[in-house]
């Protein structure tokens, strides 16, 4: 990763991986250790105290949960010194092992580690991956006013998973966020303010990083409108470029209809890895490096209303590699003078140094130079100084370029040979050279990647006097597609002695072109944002583009769908008149074949019938290669809120999870001939931890502002309310700025901020408008047996002001809202309670409120009590009203079934299996029903499941009767279960049911065992078919041609012509029980593998 320079110590400041000595010890990425080094840059030497080893570092917001590991941890990004201290991130080695992301910090004197901040915070487990903070090497960023800003890359925790949240209210877990920390006097880190896109676990799903580029800061003095005074910058691999408002990041699906509250999103064709180019001058551009397509041009401008806008005015004439690799944008300007800017590109293929005017011409950037460099590393960027532009490669060279350059051939650069056929050789070129001083050549050769080649070279060395003439021949053969472009060097002897170059450079450049088919997808990511559910009949329409990019026509030889993740497990879409289906999404004009150098559009309808977040994963196989293919999208239900108007200093009341901007405003109110007035203290409340009120930063108002006689300068402050659970009392939050302006009438001041926060109130309501029954604690359940007497109902549709109500119509002292779906009742209060985070479930019908939950750890059952303090304690009521209590009893007998107990679930998995349902009019005679003459055992748990099986699963064993109380969702009277137990009911019918058995073979075909599926591989390599028809049978028809075959997961036809060494027989036969979706007496889990008996 890039280092930093302290010019105030002449100190280089980087981190390096090395790896411990592993003499006699066991060898691997166990061994890895980062060092951070401090180094004088004028003798090359470390300074005293350094390195610093990082290995064992212990998080300090987990306290200790996670450690960092060098031999599983990346450094990418480059560092960053903020006053005393030097700060980077972490990611992982390509999201593999146990990484999380981390910021790192150090006194840069002492090298005492100040803040080591894991972006996986907890309560998770420390297994689960993510927040690789890496961003393709670009750095992090600062305000150099206390704030540090950067972006992470995909996670697993997924804390937020649709619940809005404010940016003043961030998770624990910072993933797939742009995020501003501010940094405390001791160095330690405190999250201020976040950005989640709202898709945040579509792209999960699909691997699409929001953090593969920096969060990039814009100056101030240019890139700023009335209503977003700083601006930031950040795209990533979906290719949607977010333009941010960095004192107010916008939170996660804090927008209209769940979307992003952010000033501008714009979607491009492709990922993008490179840092945007920053243009401050002639009104302020910003450059956007697409990976496959040009370099996009957009304009800044602030629209009517004083919100930021980017529009889009220009492209480059060339394409960025179709490659990984295109490097982050640098722009540079002569002493800040208009009209001599120029962005600076480097790339990985074609001309890998490409220089143009900043300004653009007629909707293109024009070209000014182009430099061929063998082995540009990935994602780099040219640095300059004195007068030259610097670029490193993975050679171990470092190439230099200036102007003005004198050199002692003219050989008419640059050569195009247009565009060729991959594999195909260019008709020939002849290079014709003069000497512009007489010159010795000594070697001819081409520099760089092996698609140009030269022929016909005269007899070296050759000397050429001045003016005279000589020539070769070149030829291009691209060995890849798009554009490609190499050197030819000539070294030339004693030039230097005449002031002139050692070698003359020659460019050569094509671009190759596939002559068979090769499929493109554009944009890779599709997505729907803040779709009213209904508002729209038939639904919203969007469209994508196939390409064929090669001439040859292109088969497409399978689409597979997958609503889990790239790569997951695929669904058979419902065929419909307008084309495939999948969810609410159905897919228009598929195409099967697109000829040569065409495309096809297909049209992608989204109809949602709910409200909800929603993802659908293309998996496209042709002849032409194979792509990804992701829609997302999500839909809301139509609301209206209103807004209060106006600013107060005083915030009023703020309701939970809600934020209130305000603004302060500090004039010099001294006549014409007063002096400035100056800022001397500023100590606002940024960054202030557990505070609901802040600053929006630390630059507005800050020390060293001044402000003239009738002027005037503002600073945005605001209190943003966590979330609560309702019916809780209000209460006050308190801040002070403390500000000096050398007024010695005003003194020093401490201005003080209030805000009331207020939780959302429901039930039956007092004539205050407060909740009658009030929010007591998070109880512990079954404690044992059930804490309140009555399951009033379960309902998908639950919320606590649901729940309250009908609590509240049988006079209840106690009301619970649990498990999402349960509401309770009763009369005497729970015996204990836990710590309210163990509440964490989000009520079915509200996920903004809380329904009880199973423990930070999920190690428990809760419930959410509310208590109305004007009724008695006393015996549980009945439904009607009466002093008898509830009662509700275990059905001793169904038809043909009789009771056998209360049971356990099995030690690992179900206790029942293969069949399952949850139905909301389950009672145990409709589970009967359901497994009459097909299974021995049914089972009903958790008060809407049945389950059934012909056995036991090993560890099942009966228990205490009084585990069992759930009511019924089917009827109330009756026991279905609990938690984690079933009430199980054994066939008593003459008739009996029909077992699964194992398809012994056919006439090509013989059993041999139940295979087991190696842990890293598949016991057979191809997936011959899957199918909702499939038997044993089926697949052993489909196997003709293959020496062994195997059904699999129902569906699944595997097929080889050998037997994966690594797969073991199972240890019993019923471990393949699970049945053929095309016939349900025959059972195909894991493997159950015939071999042939002839061929």
């Amino acid at each position: 990763a890039t280092g930093v320079i302290d010019p105030s110590t002449d100190t280089w400041y980087l981190t390096a991986k090395t790896y411990a000595d592993q003499t006699d010890q066991i060898k691997g990425r166990g061994n890895g250790r980062y060092y951070f080094h401090a180094i004088d840059v004028n003798t090359l030497t470390e300074k005293p105290g350094f390195p610093v080893n990082l290995e064992g570092t212990l998080s300090r917001n987990t306290n200790g949960a996670r450690m960092f590991q060098g031999g599983i941890h990346h450094q990418r990004p480059a560092l960053l010194h903020s006053g005393a201290y030097i700060y980077t991130g972490f990611a992982s080695h390509c999201v593999k092992y146990n990484f999380t992301g981390w910021i790192m910090g150090w006194n840069k004197d002492t090298g005492a580690n100040v803040e080591a901040f894991a972006m996986e915070g907890g309560p998770e487990a420390n297994t689960v991956q993510g927040g690789g903070v890496w961003m393709s090497g670009g750095g992090l960023a600062s305000d150099n006013q206390g704030s540090i800003f950067f972006a992470t890359g995909n996670g697993y925790a997924s804390q937020l998973h649709g619940i809005a949240v404010p940016g003043r209210q961030p998770p624990s877990t910072l993933e797939q966020a742009a995020v501003h920390m501010s940094i405390s006097e001791d160095g330690t880190l405190n999250v201020v303010d976040f950005f989640m896109p709202w898709e945040k676990t579509q792209l999960d799903g699909a691997d699409k990083d929001l953090g593969t580029t920096p969060l990039q800061l814009l100056p101030t003095d240019v890139f700023t409108c009335a209503n977003a005074k700083r601006l930031g910058i950040v795209t990533g691999k979906s290719g949607k470029t977010y333009l941010l408002n960095i004192d107010d990041l916008g939170g996660y699906q804090m927008g209209a209809n769940h979307g992003d509250a952010v000033p501008q999103v714009i979607l491009n064709e492709n990922s993008v890895y490179a840092g945007a180019g920053v243009y401050p001058l002639e009104g302020g551009y910003i450059y956007v490096n697409i990976i496959q397509y040009p370099t996009h041009v957009f304009k800044f401008s602030c629209d009517a209303s004083g919100n930021p806008t980017l529009t889009k005015v220009a492209n480059s004439p060339e394409n960025n590699a179709y490659i990984l690799g295109v490097g982050h944008g640098t722009v540079t300007s002569l002493n800040g003078q208009a009209g001599t800017g120029l962005v600076w590109i480097s790339d990985v293929e074609g001309s890998n140094l490409r220089i143009y005017n900043a300004v653009p011409s007629n909707g293109l950037m024009t070209l000014v130079n182009a430099f061929n460099i063998e082995g540009v590393t990935k994602f780099a960027r040219p640095v300059f100084g004195d007068g030259r532009a610097y670029i490193g490669t993975t050679k171990g060279a470092l190439y230099a370029f200036g102007s003005p350059v004198n050199l002692p051939l003219n050989c008419s650069s640059p050569y195009d040979f247009g565009t060729v056929a991959i594999n195909r050789t260019s008709t020939v070129k002849i290079i014709h050279c003069t000497a512009n001083v007489a010159s010795e050549i000594t070697a001819v050769k081409v520099a760089g990647n092996k698609n140009f080649a030269i022929s016909a070279v005269p007899q070296l060395p050759i000397s050429v006097a001045a003016g005279a003439n000589f020539s070769f021949q070149a030829t291009f053969s691209p060995l890849s597609p798009g554009p490609l472009s190499s050197d030819i060097v000539l070294n030339v002897l004693n030039a230097t002695a005449n002031g002139y170059s050692p070698n003359t450079p020659i460019s050569l450049k094509g671009t190759g072109e596939s002559l068979n088919p090769l499929l493109g997808i554009t944009p890779n990511t599709l997505s729907y944002q803040g779709v009213i559910t209904g508002e729209q009949v038939g639904g919203v329409n969007s469209s994508a583009i196939f390409l064929n990019q090669g001439n040859s026509s292109l088969t497409i030889t399978s689409i597979d769908f997958s609503v889990v993740s790239e790569g997951g497990t695929t669904i058979i879409p419902n065929i419909t008149a307008g084309g495939p289906q999948v969810g609410p999404f159905t897919f228009t004009n598929l195409p099967t074949s697109i000829p040569g150098k065409s495309q096809v559009t297909v049209v992608i309808n989204f109809n949602p019938t709910t409200s909800g977040n929603f993802a659908v994963y293309l998996s496209i196989k042709s002849d032409g290669g194979d792509k990804i293919f992701d829609v997302i999208a999500n839909s809301v239900t139509y609301c209206s809120c209103g807004v209060p108007s106006g600013r107060r200093l005083c915030f009023g009341t703020v309701t939970a999870q809600q934020t209130r901007t305000l603004k302060m405003r500090l004039t010099n109110k001294g006549d014409a001939n007063a002096g400035r007035l100056s800022v001397t203290v500023s100590k606002p409340p940024f960054g202030i931890s557990d505070s609901i009120i802040g600053a929006v930063n630390g630059v507005d108002l800050a020390e060293g502002t001044t402000i003239g006689a009738g002027e005037s300068a503002t600073a945005s402050l605001y209190c943003s309310v966590p979330k609560s659970q309702i019916n809780v009392d209000s209460y006050n939050g308190t801040a002070e700025w403390t500000m000096n302006t050398g007024d010695p009438t005003a003194g020093k001041m401490f201005i003080k901020f209030a805000c009331q926060a207020v939780s959302e109130q429901f039930g039956p309501l007092a004539a205050n408008g407060s909740g009658i029954y009030r929010y007591d604690f998070c109880a512990v359940e079954n404690n044992p047996g059930r804490q309140l007497s009555d399951h009033i109902y379960t309902s998908n549709n639950n919320t606590n002001d649901m729940c309250l109500t009908a609590c509240a119509a049988k006079n209840y002292k106690y009301c619970a809202s649990q498990y999402l779906v349960e509401c309770w009742g009763g009369n005497s209060v729970p015996v204990q309670s836990t710590l309210e985070r163990d509440c964490n479930f989000p009520c079915a019908g509200d996920n903004t409120q809380n329904c009880g939950g199973n423990g930070l750890y999920a190690n428990g059952s809760y419930m959410s009590l509310f208590v109305n303090p004007a009724l008695a304690e006393g015996a549980p009521l009945a439904a009607d009203g009466s002093t008898t209590p509830v009662k509700f009893a275990i059905v001793a007998e169904v038809s043909n079934w009789k009771y056998l107990g209360c049971f356990t679930e099995a030690t690992s998995g179900r206790a029942l299996a293969p069949y399952s349902t949850n139905q909301s009019n389950m009672t145990a005679e409709y589970c009967a029903s359901l497994a009459a003459n097909k299974y021995l055992f049914s089972g009903v748990q958790f008060s809407s499941e049945c389950f059934a099986s012909n056995s036991f699963s090993v560890g099942s064993t009966q228990t205490n009767a009084s585990d069992c109380s759930m009511a019924c969702s089917g009827n109330s009277t009756e026991v279905c279960g609990d938690r984690s137990r079933l009430n199980v009911y054994q066939a008593t019918s003459v008739t009996a049911p029909v077992l699964p058995v194992i398809v012994q073979g056919n006439a090509n075909f013989t059993y041999y065992s139940c295979a087991v599926e190696p842990s890293s591989s598949r016991a057979l390599p191809t997936l011959l078919a899957a199918s909702d028809t499939m038997t044993v049978e089926y697949c052993l028809s489909l196997a003709y041609d293959y020496a062994w075959a195997g059904p699999e997961y129902s569906r699944e036809c595997w097929v080889g012509n050998s037997l994966n060494s690594a797969a073991a027989n199972a240890t019993s036969e019923s471990q393949c029980e699970k049945l053929c979706v095309g016939n349900s007496t025959v059972g195909n889990l894991p493997s159950c593998i015939p071999n042939p008996t002839d061929k």
